[in-house]
């Protein structure tokens, strides 16, 4: 059987009363019991009395006009002595507050007139600042001096002083201009900073974990991680480094090299990268090189109005000879649409395009295992190049349309919202796919080439997701 006992807990404040004060506290309680009944007896017999001189005596109408005229000036100098006694008195202790009321009151923030923002806008702050104590403290002073809130913020270690970073949610009515001059007056140089929405707010190991998985997952993944890992930049593959300068940070520019001889080069004019940036673009990079090529198998069914079932793919090196088979199945023609230069170099980019490093191909296979179309996807900076290849005997069948909407879909899941297509005036197919995808368009002539810019933001609805199933994704 179980034994609980009950314990009670006083507060210190409180002290516990001895026996002689309980015996005071009973005894008054008596006596103010007793004086009680005596006020009422003698309240019912003054009662009476009265009621049997207005009944029997002459006097009645005198003796209640007497009453009543007591009653008033008695209640009169009953109001004046209180209010004297409440002037001129001691003044009466305030009753204590019960247990942990006094510290719930001081745990309280007060508010004043300025924490009261109507409106609030998120801004990303970056400064350097002298590697000495308290250089973060006069930065952090200073904004909550004007009332901004620090969301987050990390630092970035330099040999020479060291780079804060910020998220902040300042009023409004605080601009640009004002919060530059906020942190150089708190001793900050070389400040930067930015709007920033919700979406910046992910914590940076998770955020650099999530890139590496998808960069685990698809080759493809590597130029978008790189651009969702440091913001708007440009990246650039030089094979064997192509006479480049060392790997390193170089203020704007970032370099990384590749185990097969290549250089990586990432390019930010308006902000400078840190050492520690470098080095989790590094560890993305030799996480890609030790997993090696890889492409997920996704597949879709393609079901055309003639009758023939298609599958759309993703394509890698492997599809290079079926590739060229379709090459030599296109006519002059065909082939000068679509990479703009002679014929004969058609060929030589096939092992650029099916590097799945420099984006993504699809390809439209047939029953009989024959690529009948090719569909490429690079990445291009905050922007990608999309370009579609129909054999001829495939096309005017929605092959090209059905590869554009899926490089579309693709491009706004890496987070890519603009993609364009560089062709010629005399290409009406491909103007035609391109307006099909119900996206506003920009077009751009010069010197006989036509660029056509789709901004897909717009058309995100009407976008088809790119497969039914997706290894290691959500559906869309």
């Amino acid at each position: 059987m179980e034994h609980t006992e009950k314990l009670t807990t006083r507060s210190p404040q409180t002290p516990t009363p001895s026996r002689a004060q309980r015996r005071g506290a009973r005894n008054h309680r008596w006596r103010r019991d007793t004086v009680e009944l005596a006020a009422v007896f003698l309240s019912v017999t003054a009662a009476d009395l009265v009621a049997k001189v207005v009944v029997h005596g002459p006097d009645g109408p005198v003796v209640l006009a007497a009453s009543a005229v007591a009653l008033v000036a008695t209640a009169l100098f009953h109001a004046w002595w209180s209010h004297r006694h409440q002037l001129h008195g001691p003044p009466v202790p305030d009753a204590p507050a019960p247990p942990g009321a006094a510290e719930s009151a001081a745990a309280e923030p007060v508010k004043g007139p300025l924490d009261d923002f109507e409106e609030t806008a998120l801004w990303r702050i970056r400064t350097t600042v002298q590697d000495s104590p308290g250089s973060l403290a006069r930065v952090c002073t200073a904004f909550a001096e004007r009332r901004v809130n620090i969301v987050s913020m990390q630092s970035h270690p330099l040999p020479e002083g060291t780079v804060d970073e910020f998220f902040v949610r300042v009023p409004r009515s605080l601009t640009r201009a004002d919060l530059t001059a906020l942190v150089a007056s708190a001793g900050g140089h070389d400040i930067w900073s930015a709007p920033a929405d919700a979406h910046d707010l992910v914590d940076e190991p998770t955020h650099v974990l999530a890139l590496a998985t998808r960069t685990a997952l698809d080759a493809a993944e590597l130029p978008v991680a790189l651009r969702q890992l440091f913001g708007q930049c440009t990246i650039r593959q030089y094979p064997g480094g192509a006479g480049r300068s060392a790997a390193g940070v170089d203020g704007h520019v970032l370099r990384l090299p590749v185990p097969s001889g290549d250089l990586i080069e990432l390019s930010r004019p308006r902000l400078p990268f840190t050492p520690t940036e470098f080095a989790r673009a590094k560890a993305l990079v030799e996480l890609d090189t030790l997993l090696g090529p890889r492409v997920p198998d996704v597949r879709a069914r393609l079901t055309l109005p003639a009758g023939a079932d298609l599958t759309v793919r993703r394509a890698d090196a492997g599809d290079k000879e079926a590739a060229l088979a379709m090459h030599h199945r296109c006519s002059p023609d065909t082939l000068r649409k679509r990479y703009h230069g002679p014929v004969r170099d058609a060929d030589r980019y096939l092992d650029h395009l099916l590097d799945a490093r420099h984006g993504q191909t699809l390809a439209v296979e047939a029953a009989d295992g024959l690529i009948v179309a090719l569909g490429h996807l690079m990445w291009d900076g905050d922007s990608a190049e999309v370009a579609v290849l129909v054999e001829d005997a495939w096309q005017r069948r929605g092959l090209g349309l059905d590869l554009m909407r899926r490089m579309s879909a693709l491009a706004l899941e890496a987070g890519v919202e603009t993609v364009y297509a560089v062709t010629q005036s005399s290409n009406t197919g491909l103007i035609s796919t391109m307006r099909r995808l119900a996206a506003p368009l920009d077009y751009q002539v010069e010197e006989g080439t036509l660029v056509i810019t789709a901004h897909l933001a717009e058309a995100a609805e009407q976008l088809p997701a790119p497969w039914p199933t997706r290894p290691g994704r959500r559906g869309r």
